[in-house]
């Protein structure tokens, strides 16, 4: 694979170490959030590698002190340290082709991608089964077990919300009520001509439409509409009134 520099493009890939070979690794979630907190280009651990029992090599992972007593004295005392020895598990990867890029960003804003090396093989950073991780579990379990709510014995009364009788709502109702004024019930011959007016004009109306038009109460606006008028059951038209033959002044359309 040759190797292509990044000036003009930033789809142009940095290939240079394409040839190097790297170690995928999963760490634990508190080496991990140790590792994120720590300054920039400085010592986060060593590893040491020596050969074991039929030649197999041991890779044993020391985290850096300043990580494990990173922190205030009091904050400190009160949690579990984390445990500074770690035993890397190390496999092949075999059916798999992986690669680790970068991506930064230039002083004249250009981006740029570059591949830092291929996968070959992978890791899982283990704990040692020691005092200090035993500590570490027991913490994390007494956090869990912690409730997100808990009952307190107030001196005062909080003053943050204050009971109401009547509640918004209610007011902006009554008030419209009120400008809207009370349905009375008009002459039955003035609703019929209201009614006939209004059917010139559509062959179809709902109940709420009606209502609007004649502003008269439901229950006495369906005892007219029934002298006048047929209720669609189905389809097209359903849940509609529509006058009777006798009163219809139009050809219907079949």
């Amino acid at each position: 694979m040759a190797s292509t520099a990044t000036t003009s493009s930033d789809k142009e890939l940095d290939t240079e170490n394409a040839a190097r070979g790297v170690w995928l690794v999963k760490v634990p979630k508190y080496m991990a959030s140790k590792w994120e907190k720590a300054a920039p280009m400085s010592e986060i651990g060593r590893l040491k590698i020596t050969k074991g029992p039929g030649g197999k090599p041991e890779i044993l992972f020391d985290v850096a002190d300043h990580l494990i007593d990173k922190g205030p004295a009091k904050e400190a005392s009160k949690e579990a340290k984390i445990p500074k020895e770690h035993q890397f598990a190390i496999s092949d990867i075999p059916h798999q082709h992986l690669a680790v890029f970068s991506h930064t960003t230039g002083e004249k804003g250009k981006s740029k991608l570059t591949l830092e090396g291929n996968v070959v093989q992978k890791g899982e950073c283990r704990p040692i089964a020691n005092t200090r991780y035993m500590d570490l579990k027991k913490e994390s379990i007494r956090k869990a077990s912690v409730p997100l709510r808990s009952v307190m014995t107030l001196d005062k009364a909080v003053v943050a919300y204050k009971p109401v009788s009547v509640h918004r709502q209610d007011v902006d109702f009554d008030n419209r009520k009120k400008s809207e004024g009370k349905k009375s019930r008009d002459d039955k011959d003035k609703v019929q001509e209201d009614l006939f007016a209004a059917f010139e004009k559509h062959q179809y109306y709902n109940i709420k439409d009606l209502c609007k038009i004649t502003n008269q109460p439901v229950p006495y606006l369906k005892e007219i509409l029934r002298e006048l008028c047929t209720y669609n059951l189905k389809n097209p038209h359903k849940n509609m009134w529509e006058l009777k033959p006798e009163y219809r002044h139009y050809e219907t359309k079949e």
